[in-house]
């Protein structure tokens, strides 16, 4: 949720970057302001009338001291108009207050300098792009022909038991995910971030606070009768660890990470381009967190890409690193970087991390704060990125490490934790 005070401070320049966004209804700034001076003026004249409500207390107090009751008594009748105001007021101030805080959590964040403009994914910036794209030999196949062939995973199982785009993962395509996973932990954990297992549901207020309500319930699933929802990441339970408290300067940076199942409806997603693994409902990914001084959001962020980019490189994965446009950032997000590796057989870049700073958006919402030197308290910004998602990972190093054999090598990283240097 952005700070009411960056819209007083310069309205028309929050529309302007919100424009950036691609955002439509700006009006809904204009409309919070009203509300806040609504509110605002409401505020005023209830303080008003209490402190004339409490000199008349002094008043009445001192006349029957006097023995002026008749006077106090005519007094009375003042303060009990007065209290009717008052609440008549503090009534129109908590409509007001709820109808801005209505209209200011549908505003999206307000995009970083940084984020170019454009409407889809086809504007992002191409930042750097390594490695040289594997080319196949003939009869090369696709990830989901891989999987069958060597038994790995099967979505028709899943159809059977909870219906399409959950894979059942058996054998060694069980055992290669539990390898990707500790070998992902291991190595955030060597970085310093703490790990965590979190619950795979959170209430509404959790999924409020990172930002995914109200603008994702459709891509959630809801578990109506308790009111909870499935997670979409891990980023949802572990920011909100930090949900309500005040912390001390000293105590940043706060680095966690977990690994959890992830659960998206991915309503509306058709087509080719999400075939096997490509797009699925239920997905492992290892997710890393961190909660730091407001001054250091950035460097922090380029520290969380470059770990990022160290994994896929340990992976022997070509890949590239992009800048989302305006379009195709996220709602909480000020600026992301998408990690995207390269699919040899489907010849396309896939993307299988996203690594972002909202600055304040979520700790406003979530009302995660700390004190500086000054005693001072100001909001923490909050960072996540995904470090890294299994389903397009397994995708692209089945693809890409398949031998004119058919057995699919294993990177050397991945061994000590795989148990063997192949898969057939």
């Amino acid at each position: 949720m952005l700070e009411l005070r960056k819209l007083r401070d310069d309205a028309e320049a929050v529309k302007a970057k919100l424009a950036i966004k691609n955002f439509k209804d700006l009006h809904l700034v204009d409309d919070v302001l009203k509300l806040d001076e609504q509110r605002r003026s409401a505020q005023l004249e209830v303080d008003n009338l209490k402190s004339e409500s409490n000199q008349l207390a002094k008043q009445i107090g001192q006349l029957f001291k006097e023995g002026k009751r008749e006077e106090a008594d005519k007094i009375k009748v003042r303060t009990v108009e007065l209290k009717g105001l008052v609440k008549e007021k503090e009534e129109s101030m908590k409509t007001a207050e709820t109808q801005m805080e209505a209209a200011l959590v549908l505003l999206p964040n307000i995009p970083h300098e940084s984020v170019p403009p454009g409407t889809s994914e086809e504007d992002n910036k191409v930042n750097k792009e390594r490695g040289e794209k594997p080319v196949l030999g003939e009869g090369a196949l696709p990830h989901w022909e891989i999987l069958e062939k060597h038994h790995l995973m099967s979505l028709e199982l899943g159809v059977k038991i909870a219906g399409a785009g959950f894979p059942v993962f058996t054998g060694d395509g069980a055992r290669l995910q539990r390898a990707l996973v500790a070998f992902f932990l291991d190595e955030a954990n060597n970085a310093g971030y703490l790990e965590v297992i979190p619950p795979l549901l959170v209430n509404e207020q959790s999924a409020f606070g990172t930002g995914q309500l109200p603008d994702k319930e459709g891509q959630m699933y809801h578990v109506t009768n308790d009111d909870l929802y499935m997670i979409p990441t891990a980023e949802v339970p572990i920011t909100n660890i930090y949900r309500g408290e005040l912390l001390k300067e000293d105590q940043l940076p706060i680095k966690m990470c977990g690994h959890s199942q992830c659960f998206r409806r991915e309503a509306g997603s058709y087509g080719a381009h999400v075939r096997g693994l490509n797009r699925v409902h239920q997905f492992e990914k290892v997710e890393i967190v961190q909660l730091v001084h407001p001054d250091k959001s950035y460097e922090v962020l380029n520290e969380m890409a470059a770990h990022v980019e160290g994994l896929i490189q340990k992976l022997g994965l070509t890949y590239r690193i992009l800048t989302l446009c305006g379009g195709d950032v996220s709602f909480a997000s000020a600026l992301t970087y998408d990690f995207e590796v390269w699919s040899a057989a489907q010849e396309r870049w896939l993307e299988v991390s996203s690594v972002s700073n909202f600055e304040t958006f979520q700790t406003n919402r979530m009302k995660t704060r700390f004190k500086d030197e000054n005693k001072k308290t100001q909001l923490v910004h909050s960072l996540n990125g995904s470090a890294l998602a299994l389903p397009r990972i397994i995708a692209t190093l089945l693809e890409n490490n398949q031998q004119a054999d058919g057995s699919v090598t294993i990177p050397a990283v991945l061994v000590p934790y795989f148990g063997k240097d192949k898969i057939g």
